[in-house]
């Protein structure tokens, strides 16, 4: 199985009033339980938007209040499934982005480091590819 972030940028939920807000939230508690009652629920939820909430640890660790001056976007939500294939995690996209109104992105975990394996497939390929 493998762990999948499955998430939407804050804003983008389309509903005009209180009343849709509720229908929104009645249908992703629905669409919820399915993932739970399916087993591939890890853990997910939707973040305040107070981003001068945010802080920002430095690797010094100097702690700055406020998001990264750059950021123009922020996550709004997110949910964490574990599936069997990508196919499987986009399916999950798909009731994600009905009950919440919106466009899911899809990304893969790569795999935990393991005492023997401590960079897991992936991790050198990833850097690789930033540093081109």
């Amino acid at each position: 199985m493998t762990k999948y972030l499955i998430s939407f940028r804050e804003g983008a939920m389309d509903f005009r009033d209180e009343e849709e807000l509720a229908e929104v939230a009645k249908a992703a508690s629905a669409m919820t339980r399915e993932a739970m009652e399916a087993g591939v629920w890890v853990f997910g939820g939707g973040l305040k938007g107070d981003h001068e909430d945010a802080s920002v640890v430095g690797m010094d660790g100097v702690v700055t209040d406020g998001p990264y001056p750059e950021s123009k976007e922020h996550i709004g939500g997110f949910i964490v499934v574990d599936v069997a294939s990508r196919e499987e995690a986009l399916e999950w996209a798909a009731k994600c982005a009905a009950a919440c109104r919106c466009a899911q992105e899809v990304r893969e975990f790569l795999p935990e480091p393991t005492e023997d394996d401590p960079i897991p497939e992936g991790v050198i390929e990833n850097f690789r590819a930033r540093r081109s």
